[in-house]
């Protein structure tokens, strides 16, 4: 197999519901959403890009969005979010309450010590491993997000909060949702001209490296007071528009199995992990994202759940980085694309798996994050 430079980590996992869905109603819900009850004090975020909400802005990277078409469904237009519009993380916000979780990089010293409802680490490219990506320029590695969840528990919130019990209390009751090990691969063991990691790690060694790694940092987090976690799995980022297309000759198939079958090794780590970590972490909660099946599903058979688009790109996307070409106009009607660029959901997607996953009985198990937020 031979893949060309992908720039950027897509963990692409949705829930496509069967019926017709508007922009309108999705703002009306998010609005309604916003003057709802607080169910959680804070939501604390880690990540890549599907979750990055500007932290590449203030990074010298390729992986850097700050550009239309991006944000064009997004309020304050294109603000480093790697979508048209919302992002999973941006809906969950909104249904436990909250405001938009802004990202740490883009806040000054004084907000920092201010703001309590929640900050966003993620960055776009980012990896368990502190590599993962790099060959696109800066990014905040999952190491780096924690060390600065560090600093905000440590410094910051004492500023607001003023003193360890309530911090305590406070961390007990937030929740922390994690989205990240697609560049590993995507930007990584793929990547053999640039990376090492596929020569030295067969595909079970390497998963184990990866799930070990995350398994530690998950930990740290415990160790600062979290005890409510949401940690998604990988979809089928063989499906993807840009690694289908990087592939010569191209598979006759709708994805690429075999790196399909990378990520469910992963994947089983990560139950196994969530499971383990569930019953050693003294009263900690675990939602599992469990989103690879539902997700391939409508990857290779996109018309079945109102998907006229299909697997094409909703935007012209740049050959190199299969990031949207600046200032092009997008797809008409971006609701019924799976795909944003080359490597991103959709807005709609992106609703779709905040849905399931907030309210649902299976995308998140074993319970869904609103039932997290009421323990």
């Amino acid at each position: 197999m031979k893949f060309s430079f992908a720039f950027i980590l897509v963990p692409l996992f949705l829930l496509i519901q069967t019926y017709q869905f508007s922009s309108a109603s999705q703002d009306l819900l998010l609005a309604s959403a916003v003057r709802a009850n607080k169910l959680a004090p804070a939501l604390y975020v880690f990540g890549d890009s599907l979750v990055d909400s500007g932290n590449n802005n203030y990074l010298k990277t390729l992986a850097k969005v700050n550009y239309t078409p991006y944000g064009i469904d997004f309020p304050n237009g294109a603000s480093g979010r790697f979508t048209n519009g919302y992002t999973t993380v941006d809906y969950l916000a909104a249904w436990l309450g909250l405001p938009f979780v802004p990202p740490f990089l883009g806040l000054s010293k004084v907000q920092k010590g201010k703001i309590t409802t929640g900050i966003n680490y993620a960055s776009g490219a980012a990896g368990i491993l502190p590599e993962s990506g790099t060959a696109t320029g800066d990014n905040l590695s999952l190491e780096e997000q924690v060390n600065y969840f560090k600093q905000t528990v440590q410094i910051d919130l004492l500023k607001s909060l003023k003193t360890r019990s309530k911090i305590s209390t406070y961390m007990a009751t937030s929740i922390f949702v994690v989205v990240i090990g697609n560049n590993d691969y995507i930007n990584n063991y793929l990547q053999p001209t640039r990376y090492n990691s596929s020569k030295l790690y067969t595909p079970q060694q390497y998963a184990a490296l990866l799930v070990s790694t995350l398994k530690q940092h998950l930990t740290s987090v415990y160790n600062l007071g979290a005890r409510k976690f949401v940690v998604f799995e990988l979809g089928p980022i063989g499906c993807l528009p840009s690694i289908v297309n990087s592939i010569t000759p191209k598979p006759v198939t709708p994805c690429v199995e075999g790196v399909n079958s990378l990520i469910q090794i992963f994947n089983l780590g990560i139950t196994n992990m969530i499971q383990e970590l569930t019953s050693t972490l003294k009263g900690s909660t675990f939602v599992h994202g469990d989103i690879f099946e539902k997700v391939y599903q409508q990857d290779i058979n996109p018309l079945k759940y109102g998907f006229t688009g299909g697997n094409t790109p909703c935007c012209s996307i740049s050959n190199a980085s299969s990031l949207c070409l600046p200032n092009q106009t997008p797809c008409k009607n971006r609701n019924v694309y799976l795909h944003w660029d080359g490597y991103h959901p959709t807005q709609r997607v992106n609703y779709e798996i905040a849905n399931g996953c907030f309210r649902g009985l299976s995308t998140c198990f074993p319970i869904n994050v609103h039932k997290l937020a009421c323990l």
